[in-house]
């Protein structure tokens, strides 16, 4: 089979993927251990027995919608590339506003961060990348993500990384100039669960009671005794959450409480800053 053979099998994965092309050059990219140039600089390369056969199981993986990070083992994100599998949520690039919203509210060159929740360990390494000042820490509540988090900060170099095993704040000491998150925040009957890639993520990672606001109230009841004054709490939620979760921040008593949007535009993210002295012990 030739590369440009391959390429046009694309529409084997229009009923799948709103990105068929990208996805079928992501698992070539994969099988040939190419970048995605050499697709179309050398669409006349033939594959040779052994790939053919591994590119036409991801493909037929993919048609029964897998999803290509699962495929391949490894996803980017921000300046990352972060391996992943199937035990945390697949980072995905409306996260990646998460992340710069908090470098730009954060700005000083050294400070404590906390990452709930966790998973591959995307936001935490992103942040810890940008400001190699700041001492980040990571929590997660699932052994293998905490495994796979270390696997990636190792792997990349980035060692100004903690991770802890725990259930949101139950393992952390001390306290800190920003709490960031991306909980679970979708309703337990949201019908979008059984569509697309979330089929084949943790639902555990995606679920949350409360029409999804539980895991966010509680990291923002508690957050109040872990945060400095004047330190920043970080969300992302469901497109249609924010003026909830801005209601929410508000009366727990946090301040300068707004939302920004994701890729689509839509509400993505809330913060709030915690402007109060308290008593949490080191």
């Amino acid at each position: 089979m030739l590369l440009k053979e391959a390429l046009a099998l694309s529409s084997r994965l229009d009923s799948v993927s709103e990105s068929a092309s990208l996805d079928l050059a992501l698992l070539l990219c994969h099988v040939l251990a190419k970048p995605q140039s050499y697709l179309y600089t050398w669409p006349e390369r033939a594959l040779d027995a052994q790939q053919e056969r591994c590119f036409l199981q991801l493909l037929q993986r993919r048609e029964a919608g897998e999803p290509v990070a699962h495929l391949t083992g490894s996803r980017g994100f921000w300046t990352l590339e972060l391996e992943v599998n199937a035990t945390t949520l697949i980072p995905r690039p409306d996260t990646e506003c998460l992340v710069e919203k908090a470098l730009a509210l954060l700005t000083q060159d050294s400070a404590r961060v906390l990452d709930l929740g966790t998973g591959s360990g995307a936001i935490a390494l992103a942040l810890a990348s940008e400001q190699p000042g700041w001492q980040v820490v990571g929590v997660d509540r699932v052994a293998e993500a905490v495994a796979l988090a270390g696997k990636n900060a190792t792997r990349l170099g980035i060692a100004n990384v903690e991770l802890l095993l725990g259930d949101w704040l139950a393992p952390v000491r001390g306290q800190f100039d920003m709490i960031v998150s991306n909980p679970p925040y979708i309703d337990p009957h949201d019908p979008h669960l059984a569509q697309g890639d979330v089929r084949f993520e943790p639902l555990s990672a995606l679920v949350a009671e409360d029409a999804g606001l539980a895991d966010i109230r509680r990291i923002a009841e508690q957050s109040r005794d872990y945060l400095l004054p004047g330190g920043w709490l970080l969300f992302e939620h469901g497109y249609d959450q924010a003026q909830r979760v801005r209601q929410l921040l508000l009366e727990l008593g946090y301040s300068a409480v707004d939302s920004g949007q994701d890729l689509a535009g839509n509400d993505r993210i809330t913060w709030g800053a915690w402007m109060t002295e308290n008593t949490r012990a080191e």
